[in-house]
Order: C-alpha cells, then sequence, then structure tokens
C-alpha cells in the first residue's frame, strides 16, 4: 500500500508539532507555510508545559538539547488583599519537576530545522485560501490537491475554519489584554509564581537564571488610560512583588487579546482542527500548549491504531474517535480556567468568601496532589 498523505496548513507551533509526531507513522505529509514574512523570531512569548507532555515532545521532537528548558520544581500563589501580598498555596516536588518553560522561538527554530531535513514532510511555501471537505482537497491556483487528512492549525481566526465550525463555538471576550515581556535581573529566581492582582492576573516564568518573562492580564481599560507608563507601572509591580530591586532590563511590552474559545465541532469529513482554532483559553494558568500536546498524542495513537490494521484514515473512524475523547477535557479545562478567572475577580461582595477560602485551602494535602496530577497529565476520562 503506497503511503498515506497528509496536508497541515499552518507552521506555528502546533503545526510543526504535528508534522514530527505524525511523521513518526507511515505516511507522508505536506507542511504548508504562509509565504508571507513573519515576525515569529521578534515574538517574545514563553510557554510552560507539564512533566508528562515535556517528556513527550522530547521523545518525540528528537529534541537532543535541553539547553532552553527550564526546569521548575516549586510553583507559588499568591493573592492581594488590601495592597498585601499572601502566598496562599504552593506545589512543590523533590523527585521531579512540576513543569517547563520555553521561549516559544527557540522551539520554533529547532523544530524547523528538523523539518528541512526530514524526508516525510515536504515543506511547501504556499498560502492555501480554498479547501474541499467533501473531496478532500485544496486548490493551489488551479491544481487540486488531494489529501487523506488535511489539518487547520492556523491560529484562532481563519477563514478556511467557516467549513468546519458553521457558528457551534463557545465564546467570551474577556475585554482583557495579556502584557508580555522579558525582564532581565541579577537576582536568584529560580521557580513560578502566580499572583492574583486586583487589576488581573501576572505570572513570572524563569526560562534562564538571569531572565524571566511575565505574562499580566489587565482589563482593556486598564491598559489604554495606562498605556503611556505601562513599562513603568510593571516595573514597579515586580519590584514589589518579588522583593528585588536588580531588574537590569524590561523588553518591549507585546499585548494579546484574551478570549475563550472553545469549538463545539471539531471536523468535517477528512478535515480536522487543531491549536489556537480547536481551543483559545486564558492564559492565567497556562495550559493552552499542554491541551494541544494531548491532542496531538491522542491523534498519533489514534492514526497508529488505523493504520496497523491497514484501514485508510479516510475511510476510518480516527477524526469522530478524537472528538469523543478530546472535546469533554478541553471544555473542561476552558471552563474551569474560566470560572477560576472569574473567582479571583475583584469583587467587594464576594470578597469575604474568597478571603475565607484562600486562607484555609493551602492545608488540604488532597487538593494539591488532585491539582499536580491534572496539571500534569489532564482529565482521565
Amino acid at each position: 500500500m503506497n503511503d498515506q498523505k497528509i496536508c497541515i496548513i499552518g507552521d506555528g507551533l502546533t503545526g510543526l508539532t504535528a508534522a514530527i509526531v505524525l511523521s513518526k507513522e507511515n505516511v507522508k505529509i505536506d507542511l504548508y507555510s504562509n509565504n508571507k514574512k513573519k515576525n515569529f523570531f521578534m515574538d517574545n512569548r514563553t510557554t510552560a508545559i507539564s512533566e508528562s507532555n515535556y517528556k513527550y515532545i522530547k521523545n518525540n521532537l528528537n529534541l537532543s538539547s535541553k539547553n532552553f528548558f527550564w526546569p521548575c520544581k516549586k510553583i507559588n500563589l499568591f493573592y492581594e488583599d488590601k495592597k498585601k501580598i499572601i502566598n496562599f498555596f504552593n506545589f512543590k516536588e523533590k523527585n521531579k519537576n512540576l513543569m517547563y518553560i520555553f521561549q516559544n522561538r527557540n522551539l520554533k527554530k529547532k523544530l524547523d530545522k528538523f523539518i528541512t531535513q526530514s524526508k516525510k514532510i515536504k515543506l511547501i511555501k504556499k498560502n492555501i485560501k480554498i479547501i474541499n471537505n467533501e473531496e478532500g482537497f485544496i486548490k493551489l491556483k488551479k491544481k487540486k490537491i488531494f489529501y487523506d487528512l488535511i489539518i487547520l492549525s492556523i491560529g484562532g481566526r481563519s477563514e478556511l475554519y467557516s467549513t468546519i465550525e458553521k457558528g457551534r463555538t463557545i465564546k467570551k471576550n474577556y475585554k482583557e489584554l495579556a502584557l508580555s515581556t522579558i525582564i532581565k535581573h541579577n537576582g536568584k529566581i529560580e521557580n513560578v509564581s502566580q499572583f492574583f492582582l486586583k487589576e488581573g492576573p501576572l505570572a513570572i516564568l524563569p526560562f534562564h537564571k538571569k531572565a524571566f518573562s511575565t505574562i499580566w492580564s489587565v482589563s482593556n481599560e486598564f491598559f489604554y488610560k495606562n498605556e503611556k507608563n505601562i513599562r513603568k507601572i510593571l516595573t514597579e509591580k515586580l519590584r514589589v512583588l518579588i522583593k528585588d530591586k536588580n531588574i537590569k532590563n524590561i523588553t518591549n511590552i507585546q499585548s494579546y487579546p484574551i478570549k475563550l474559545n472553545l469549538k463545539t465541532k471539531y471536523f468535517n469529513k477528512n478535515t480536522l482542527i487543531l491549536g489556537d482554532g480547536l481551543h483559545t483559553v486564558h492564559p492565567m494558568a497556562g495550559q493552552g500548549f499542554n491541551l494541544v500536546i494531548r491532542d496531538i498524542k491522542k491523534l498519533k495513537d489514534l492514526m497508529s491504531n488505523t493504520l496497523k490494521l491497514g484501514l485508510l484514515i479516510k475511510e476510518s473512524s480516527i477524526l469522530k474517535d478524537f472528538y469523543n475523547a478530546r472535546k469533554p477535557e478541553n471544555n473542561m479545562f476552558g471552563l474551569g480556567i474560566n470560572l477560576t478567572n472569574i473567582f479571583f475577580k475583584d469583587n467587594k461582595y464576594f470578597a469575604p468568601l474568597k478571603k475565607g477560602i484562600l486562607n484555609n485551602i493551602n492545608k488540604f494535602s488532597f487538593i494539591k496532589k488532585i491539582g499536580q496530577a491534572i496539571s500534569d497529565k489532564g482529565i482521565l476520562l
């Protein structure tokens, strides 16, 4: 039997990861990249992944170097109460790491290099504007190219999704922006910290012994009101939070709109959505790329079983089985993170109850165990 062909449209982290992982199977992959020049390597964002997901991508993405993965054994959670910063919850491990943090551009550079050397992945720098779900082809100028499976990993918004989603989406516009920047310092910051501040949650993610990134989620109103002074405000805020005056440099602050977007329809015929187009969640919990990796792992496992049986991908139930397996967890994570965000919002009526819960939650060790297990391996349904 000839190798079956897969088309992946989009060369972000999701598309690159999916291409490399799926190429381990007996398939050939065409990876389509937008031909326009991108400023991806100016992107200062960082990503956190769990221990189990780190092991999975390390083994499946041929990553021999750990240089750009920063291991973290401790996570500290704080909330703000009348200008006081209170440590209310801690996760800690002795024998393993809770998570690994990396700069997106560093991982992308590694994956780009691997793909250019792969014999099973063909990188095609063309912008695809037309796909046909019914017949399973993409259109490149006037040429129809047929595939056994078409995967769309083209970010959160694309007209190509319209042939699948048909308006069926759980959506919420938080009217917030995620402010992302890199901080260079002379202090000692080794572990992750999450601060629930009155302006919005702020995460500190170290990725080098002398550098960390911040992701601060604030309302649009707060940002535009303080836009000219936002660098100064953030710098002063960080000096208070980390009790360290050794901040050397803060890079340009990049901002990204925050929205909740959970697709209720994942596929149509042999076309599947992956990545941000499938689920976009609030960044406060750092679970976005973890969900993506679990999606790709499940897709690979289903594909592997199908190919071992000698079945054709386009005639199998892979995409239906993928939908049934992944939709519950993706929705539970997305909606759960949304509820957490609501819980920590500054609300004078809810404040006494919230304070009581937070002041006592650290006493319950079983909550820590459940929280660590879910963050590491997801919700096992």
